[in-house]
């Protein structure tokens, strides 16, 4: 205090002593005062206003570095500046950028003089000082002391160190400041783009975990320096507030899954492996709960952080215990001591144990940086380790490889020998199977043409039936005629007599009608009428029945043509026609278009399908009345549709199910082969068509089939 006047050191100790709390002196010489034991503290139940603050009672701190704890509400300090010099342009700097936010009160002889508040509701850009701690200016004239008041509002520990600068000193500590971030920042950035691109070369997620650690652990460390908010996003206040719990449950969750993957809990230590899951949860929830309560993340953040340290620390002593060969989990051990060691100092400068300098502030970047380049080594040995047992590896293979060829040299001759017996017995087997495949044809050939033969037996005897009666009408006709024109030859032999005979005309006349009367002229000539009238219908009867017969035979169907199902349906009625007895038959004939198809093989179909209705209704009714069946058409579009149907004996499911299966048959031996059916299948599909059966036991059957008009093409026809 040499050269200051008498007065004015007597009017700063008076002005100090109306203050409730111990005066700083402000100093021209020294560029940089730590004022921490000379602040007073409050901390309230609830947040209060400066008027109700500067009536309360405030203890002293007692450290140079203030540490209050986590505050549900505003924490305050109080303390006075004296300003003894000629210079009144000081600063005052609360270096923690953690805080959300903080309000300086000036004030001189208990009234308010002057407020500046910083806050992170703000943009950065607002801020007086573009720095990412709280500075404000200190305004004091020589010899004048002022008390002021710090309201501090934070959902992290307030930890208060506050000094009293010159603008020059703090020009220099920042430039200090951004020589150690950039440097840890350099580290951070060199770790993580050099370790994924060994990711992306070696394709291992523990590397891509590291990387997601290293750059959140980056952000984190610099986002609680203020850089981010700085740098990053300073228009985003609402992004700030979150974003160091946000950053660092990631970097944990990262941590935990690197941990994991890197010491292969999972694979060897199913216990450790579920422990360190649960305290990923924990990191997760805190991720979740930020985005509505920063606060209560933080604490859930927090609680999470030290025991994962302490989790993921006991994980790697019990893996280097259990494996101590695995070098690569040594490195993991030490870079996670170096962390905690880091973390240990960083929390003793915080208490005051340890002095609050640039070393001790910056130890848990330091550590933090140390330990990533560990894990980096830890990384780097275990590609190592990888090629060296991917080498062994490689060498196992090849001696096995030789075994194996060995082997298969020895084992190629046995196969060989082998082989050319299995040949011959292949051979041997494949002669036997050819011969079978063979008779297998020729007596489905055989069957076939059984099938055949039986609806050419079945059509000749209706045939025969058929024609027989009008041939029988014809040929009964005969006799009587011949009879008849007997008769009429004898009548005109009379004349001729009469005629050269010398009697007289009346005389013949009486001769030729006595004759007449004898012979009954007159039904004469009624006989011979109707017996030619009997002649012609049955001739006429016969002409049909050749007709039907030839529409139905259709000699010519190995080729397509247009032909009217309604005439092929008309004739195959006409061939069963002996069939029928006492069956009703009714028809119900649409107008359809000539469809391009394979008459012959059709009418075959109708034949098969209208020979077992019949044998059906039969089998229900017998010689009895009441059988009817029923023959449809009917057309749509471009589909011809036929539904055939009978009050027959009907089907089982099961019968219906087979009905259309080679060789299945529900008649008795030697009354059918089983391929009408399976036939009529076969040839539909031919026509690209459908056919399909529904049958109720006791009460019928109803064969439905669809053809198309124009389904078959005339050059894939002549192939088939």
């Amino acid at each position: 205090m040499k050269g200051k006047p008498f007065w004015l050191i007597i009017l700063v100790l008076l002005t100090a002593a109306r203050g409730s709390a111990q005066s700083a002196y402000l100093n021209d010489t020294v560029t940089e005062v730590l004022i921490g034991k000379k602040l007073e503290v409050y901390k309230p139940k609830q947040n209060e206003s400066l008027d109700q603050v500067m009536k309360a009672s405030f203890e002293s701190a007692g450290n140079a570095i203030p540490n209050l704890g986590v505050n549900d509400h505003d924490v305050w300090a109080r303390f006075s500046l004296s300003n003894p010099g000629t210079n009144a342009n000081h600063l005052l700097k609360v270096a923690n950028a953690t805080f959300d936010e903080v309000c300086l009160y000036a004030t001189h002889n208990g009234m308010l003089t002057d407020s500046i508040l910083i806050s992170k509701t703000h943009r950065f850009s607002d801020r007086k000082f573009k720095d990412p701690n709280y500075i404000f200016d200190l305004d004091i004239p020589t010899g004048q002391t002022n008390t002021y008041y710090l309201r501090i509002r934070s959902k992290m520990p307030v930890i208060l160190p506050v000094y009293t600068t010159q603008p020059q000193q703090q020009l220099t500590e920042v430039a200090w400041e951004y020589l150690f971030s950039g440097a840890y920042i350099g580290v951070v950035i060199i770790m993580a783009v050099y370790n994924f691109f060994l990711f992306l070369s070696i394709r291992d997620k523990a590397y891509l975990y590291y990387v997601s650690y290293v750059l959140f652990v980056g952000l984190t460390q610099i986002g609680l320096k203020g850089f981010n908010y700085q740098f990053l996003w300073p228009d985003a206040p609402w992004f700030e507030n979150i974003s160091v719990v946000l950053f660092a449950c990631i970097s944990g969750i990262s941590a935990i899954f690197f941990t994991i993957g890197f010491l292969e809990v999972r694979k060897h230590f199913r216990k450790l492996y579920f422990m360190l899951l649960f305290l990923a949860v924990l990191f997760f929830i805190a991720l979740v709960v930020v985005f509505f309560d920063a606060n209560r993340a933080f604490v859930i953040m927090q609680s999470a952080t030290t025991l994962s340290s302490v989790g993921l620390f006991l994980t790697a002593c019990y893996v280097v215990w259990k494996q101590p060969s695995v070098s690569s989990a040594r490195f993991f051990l030490v870079a996670w001591t170096v962390l905690i060691a880091g973390s240990l100092v960083f929390i003793l400068k915080d208490f005051s144990i340890l002095p609050y300098n640039m070393a001790t502030t910056y130890s848990m970047q330091m550590a933090s940086a140390i330990e990533m380049a560990l894990l980096s080594f830890g990384l780097a040995n275990r590609i190592n380790i990888l090629k060296k047992e991917k080498e062994q590896s490689r060498l196992a293979a090849l001696r096995i490889a030789k075994e194996n060829s060995r082997i298969i040299k020895e084992q190629n001759i046995v196969l060989e020998q082998k082989v050319k017996k299995r040949t011959e017995e292949l051979e041997s087997k494949n002669l036997e199977i050819a011969t079978t495949l063979a008779d297998l044809q020729q007596a489905q050939m055989q069957l076939v043409e059984a099938e055949k033969m039986a609806s050419l037996g079945q059509l000749t005897a209706g045939i025969a039936h058929e024609i027989n009666n009008p041939i029988n009408f014809v040929t009964g006709n005969i006799g009587p005629l011949k009879r008849d024109v007997d008769i009429l030859l004898q009548i005109i032999q009379l004349q001729d007599q009469l005629n050269t005979s010398n009697i007289s005309d009346q005389d013949r006349i009486e001769a030729t009608n006595r004759f007449k009367e004898e012979q009954d002229f007159d039904y004469l000539k009624m006989e011979i009428g109707h017996l030619l009238k009997g002649i012609n219908e049955g001739a006429s009867r016969t002409a049909e029945i050749v007709k039907s017969l030839r529409i139905f035979s259709r000699l010519d169907e190995a080729e397509l043509k247009l032909a009217d199902i309604n005439e092929g349906l008309e004739s195959t009625i006409v061939i069963v026609n002996n069939l029928l007895g006492h069956i009703k038959v009714t028809k119900h004939y649409g107008n359809l278009p000539l469809v391009h198809c394979y008459p012959g093989k059709l009418n075959q179909v109708f034949l098969n399908i209208i020979s077992n209705a019949l044998f059906a209704i039969n089998e229900r009714f017998g010689e009895a009345p009441g059988g009817e069946l029923t023959v449809s058409t009917r057309c749509t579009d471009d589909q011809v549709y036929i539904t055939i149907s009978d009050n027959g004996t009907g089907m089982t499911e099961d019968t219906r199910r087979k009905v259309f299966d080679p060789f299945f048959t529900t008649k008795d031996v030697g009354q059918g082969t089983g391929l009408g059916m399976s036939i009529a299948f076969n040839t539909i599909q031919k026509h690209n068509g459908s056919i399909s059966v529904t049958s109720t036991l006791g009460a019928g059957s109803a064969f439905h089939l669809q053809i198309p008009v124009n389904a078959i093409e005339t050059s894939g026809a002549t192939n088939s």
